[in-house]
């Protein structure tokens, strides 16, 4: 079977089509980010406390459903992984904005996404939030040449965890499973042994 996707490297769609897919999508993914109340500063908030663990919950489902989505797609021959665009990765830019959006994630509760969903939603804290990394990004652009020095110095390229241990994509896609198992299997027992955490109605 020849590789149909990526569906604009292959050309069927135009630019502007795979831009108006990935606008549609984007809303999708909005939408189902307000269904499990992620537009709430205090539920992502919770995670922190251990008494509601919604957000690694969905966000590890979200993360297992892609990986096992483009594992078979690329296993019957649909997907050209070799074609799925990825981001260099840069140590030090990823190391400096972890450690950046996880303080703000804990400060305030929300990151760049749920910040949008809850802004949407009419949530003047999210749309605090939305100003606030519009100004960081802002400042990037601004101090852009200086700051791309110092990412390009800690780039090791487009990499993949198989690349990384040099093992087979769908062993990768397996841990990932596993560890997603164990990780909800963790949530539920922390749910119930911080229970008494949880604010009352």
């Amino acid at each position: 079977m020849d590789a149909l996707m990526p569906l604009v490297v292959y050309e069927l769609i135009s630019d502007s089509q795979g831009l108006m897919a990935a606008l549609a999508l984007g809303f999708g993914f909005g939408w189902f980010l307000e269904r499990a109340g992620f537009g709430s500063g205090c539920r992502l908030c919770a995670q922190f406390y251990l008494y509601d663990m919604t957000v690694l919950k969905v966000m590890f489902t979200a993360i297992v459903t892609a990986a096992v989505g483009l594992w078979l797609f690329s296993a019957i021959g649909l997907l050209d992984l070799g074609a799925v665009y990825l981001t260099p990765t840069r140590l030090g830019a990823v190391l400096a904005g972890g450690l950046l959006l996880g303080a703000g994630f804990i400060i305030g509760g929300y990151c760049p996404g749920t910040s949008v969903t809850a802004a949407a939603s009419g949530a003047g804290d999210g749309a605090a939030f939305v100003l606030g990394f519009m100004a960081g990004l802002l400042l990037y652009a601004l101090f852009l040449p200086g700051l791309e020095l110092w990412a390009n110095a800690t780039s090791i390229g487009e990499v993949t965890l198989p690349q990384v241990f040099g093992i087979p994509y769908g062993a990768v896609v397996l841990a990932v499973v596993m560890m997603a198992v164990l990780a909800f299997a963790g949530a539920e027992w922390s749910e119930r042994k911080f229970a008494h955490l949880r604010p009352r109605a």
